[in-house]
Order: structure tokens, then sequence, then C-alpha cells
């Protein structure tokens, strides 16, 4: 997390959506038709609507989301809508949490250059699930370090990137792009 000086800076400011997971129109949507940029992490979820069951992208987290613009241009929206709000950092003083640019892009990055990314919780990921440090070496990831998810007999590689305590996404990595750093 970091803080920002100024209502006219650009940011990559963390939001919570407080409608229901059913809601035909959450925020994202909303943001998105107000050609906002913003992220929101999904998962494939089967739905079954009008009897069939149909695979559809749905939020991870319902109530989280980031938007990339400035206070004041979210302000009003936030003050016009009464389930979309920051989210605070814990310091006393009512300062929104935003995430840096540079790491916000790396993370979409690595989620989007991948299939299925897996998402976790702060508090899921267990000492037991971190393996070795490595450096990726090509492919789409060229440059990201990180550390391998142990995972128990799999042959697939997954590497955890991390979004300042918020979420870890776990994504597939090919194994010839993978570099041990000491």
């Amino acid at each position: 997390m970091e803080k920002f000086t100024s209502l006219q800076e650009v940011r990559w400011f963390v939001m919570r959506d407080l409608k229901r997971s059913n809601a035909k129109l959450p925020a994202y949507k909303m943001l998105e038709d107000m050609n906002l940029e913003i992220f929101t992490p999904k998962v494939w979820k089967l739905v079954t609507c009008k009897g069939k069951r149909t695979p559809v992208k749905v939020p991870f987290m319902q109530d989280l989301l980031f938007v990339h613009d400035s206070r004041k241009i979210l302000d009003p929206i936030v003050e016009r809508i009464g389930t979309l709000q920051y989210r605070f950092l814990r310091d006393g003083h009512g300062t929104p949490m935003t995430v840096r640019d540079a790491d916000m892009e790396r993370f979409i990055h690595a989620v989007e250059s991948c299939e299925n990314p897996r998402y976790y919780m702060p508090g899921e990921i267990t000492p037991d699930m971190i393996g070795k440090q490595v450096r990726i070496i090509g492919g789409a990831l060229n440059g990201y370090e990180g550390r391998l998810q142990k995972l128990q007999g799999s042959h697939i590689k997954r590497l955890f990137i991390e979004l300042s305590s918020l979420l870890t996404a776990s994504i597939e990595v090919q194994p010839e792009f993978i570099q041990l750093v000491k």
C-alpha cells in the first residue's frame, strides 16, 4: 500500500462493492460502463441459467475491485453509489488504500497470462505451501521472481504473485523457464 499526495493523482484504488453476489449490475460492470479502468480478479464458475449450466467468469471476491483513476473523479461516483466504498488503511486518518501502478500492472499481466490463475487470501497460504525462490527466464512472465507453490505429486509448476498483502495468485509456469535463485 502506498499513500497518495493529491486529489488529482491517478492511482489504483482498492475498493469494495457491497452489492449482493447475484446483483444484475455489480460495481465492476457499472464502472466499466463509465469507461473507468478497473480490475477485479475473476474465476470460472458453473452457473445455472434457465435450467442450463454454463461456465461464467465471476469475481473471486465479490467485494474486491481495483479502480485506476483520481480521487477527483472517484469521490463523486462513491457519493452517488451507496454500495461502492473505498477500502481504508488502518492508520486512523481515513487514508484510502492504493496499490503502486507497477505492482498492479505486474499482477494484472501475470494473471492475464494464465488461463486458470488460482487466488488466495493472505491467511490461506501456509509455510508448507511455499517452495523454492525462482526467477522466470523467457515466456510471458520473463523477469518475474517469486516462490514456487509446492503441490504434492503435481507435474504443474505454479508461481506465487502477491499483491501487497491483499491477494495472492498462483500462475502456471513452464518448467523450462524456471531458474532457481540462490
